[in-house]
């Protein structure tokens, strides 16, 4: 990884650039800093088109408007975090400022300003580096080390918002007067500038309304979370197909093979990739993935790609490795199935949010004791939850761009709430048997199957976003051995 120059003398009315301290050159030179002023081409973009969500953008930002009258409303994106030394941890932009602007540059932050009977709104971003102070080629985070940043005025165009450079906001904030809001948790200097003008109240009103806002896709939202989960289909046909190489190596060999799918296709992973073969399948968020994949286990694999507009799908399948469930993985296999059935049933508009939950918890109950595991009648195992400590997990949470979306929200808008028509959520029961559980016989201890699909609420009921990944027994076996044959 190359190091970046520094100049001898920044102007005085400049922030200096960040000289390293082992830098190997000490400076620059007069005529080097002249020649590189000059002789280089126009690239600005004249022939940009807005983005595809900037309709929808626009109307987020309308209902906003309509929500905070004659406020003054601070939407950051975030700012670069600091990996190791002087390099830094990919970007993601809050979601929050990329639902509102369709933007993920860092440093940006959208500012609604009260004007008449609604607001203006302004996104604030770093112009082009500097080319007559040598920035773009001297600081770390200049052009010719990170890449071309849009001008300006490329990005009004793009996102359709009048944009400004994002360094004068901080004293601009600071003079301004009236009812301010800002999204805390992403910019301290934005916030820092706002100090004396919020109140944490009237934020987290902000933060829970840009989540509620959140609960029902528009179209391009829902197109969205199926590209996710088309490429995540694809992903997971990547990793059955090398299960023999991942025997040979660990369970990181599966978590890289999902990952180029997620990379090629999209922008990343939606969240750490579960990888999980054998007992590690018992583990609920298990993303260390550095353990052994052996034929005759069973591998618990939770993944979804991130599309290049952050909405990630977020699937579970549970495969035999070998290929073949043996008799004791198919019942508990087939049991976690049945359960699922039962909440995708539950999952319709009008619904509660809690039913498909219940549907999937009752099933499971009904088994464990039938198998003799828990004492019963059914019913006394709901009320006193005494399942849960095979089925652990709520069976599903609200999906898009975040892989828990939505987690701000009221609980009366969420977990009491009622489904609407473009809700997308996961139905994902699951049992697991800890390889230290002596209350069930050993046949069972470390065995886990979780199964997980992205639901749409549809007008009429529902529709399975990853049905194309087959979930009964027999067709995961089936499915399993046309690939890999």
């Amino acid at each position: 990884m190359a190091e970046e120059l520094i100049p001898e003398t920044p102007d005085e009315s400049e922030e200096p650039i960040k000289q390293r301290k082992n830098g190997l050159y000490p400076g620059v030179s007069d005529e080097l800093a002249e020649n590189m002023k000059s002789g280089w081409a126009d690239t600005e973009l004249r022939d940009l088109e807005p983005v595809p969500q900037a309709a929808e953008t626009a109307a987020r930002r309308a209902a906003l408007s309509a929500r905070f009258p004659g406020e003054r409303l601070v939407i950051p994106a975030g700012n670069l975090k600091t990996r190791s030394n002087d390099t830094e941890y990919a970007f993601r932009a809050s979601v929050e400022y990329a639902y509102l602007t369709g933007n993920q540059t860092e440093d940006g932050v959208l500012v609604l300003e009260p004007q008449g009977e609604g607001h203006e709104a302004t996104i604030y971003l770093l112009p082009r580096s500097d080319r007559e102070n040598g920035e773009f080629w001297l600081d770390g985070q200049g052009e010719l080390w990170v890449g071309r940043r849009h001008s300006l005025t490329e990005a009004g165009t793009l996102y359709g918002i009048p944009a400004s450079d994002v360094r004068e906001l901080a004293g601009a904030l600071r003079e301004a007067t009236g009812p301010v809001r800002v999204v805390r948790g992403y910019d301290a200097g934005i916030e820092a500038a706002l100090t004396d003008k919020v109140t944490a109240e009237r934020d987290e009103e902000l933060r829970v309304f840009l989540s509620e806002a959140r609960l029902v896709k528009d179209d391009f939202e829902i197109g969205e979370l199926q590209k996710a989960v088309d490429s995540t289909v694809r992903g997971f046909e990547d990793v059955v197909k090398v299960l023999d190489k991942a025997e040979a190596t660990s369970e990181r060999y599966i978590e890289g093979t999902f990952f180029l799918r997620a990379r090629v296709e999209g922008n990343d992973v939606g969240y750490g990739t579960i990888a999980a073969a054998g007992p590690h399948a018992c583990t609920l968020h298990w993303v260390r993935n550095d353990g052994a994949v052996r034929s005759g286990e069973l591998l618990l694999l939770d993944a979804g790609v991130e599309t290049h507009t952050y909405y990630t799908a977020d699937v579970t399948r549970t495969l035999p490795i070998n290929g073949r469930f043996s008799d004791l993985q198919r019942k508990i296999y087939d049991a976690v199935y049945e359960a699922q059935e039962a909440g995708i049933a539950a999952v319709k508009p009008g619904a509660k949010y809690r039913d498909f939950h219940d549907a999937a918890q009752r099933v499971l109950a009904e088994k464990l004791v039938e198998w003799g595991l828990v004492e019963g009648p059914v019913e006394r195992v709901l009320e006193l939850g005494l399942q849960r400590r095979w089925t652990l997990h709520g069976t599903g949470h609200m999906l898009g761009m975040d892989v828990h979306d939505c987690a701000a929200a009221r609980v009366e808008a969420y977990v009491d709430g009622v489904l609407e028509p473009g809700m997308c959520l996961t139905v994902e029961p699951g049992l697991y048997f800890q390889a230290d559980d002596l209350t069930v016989p050993e046949e069972y201890r470390g065995v886990g199957v979780r199964i997980e699909d992205d639901i749409l609420v549809t007008e009429d009921g529902n529709r399975n976003l990853s049905a194309a990944l087959p979930r009964r027994s027999d067709e995961v076996e089936a499915w399993m051995a046309s690939l890999k044959g």
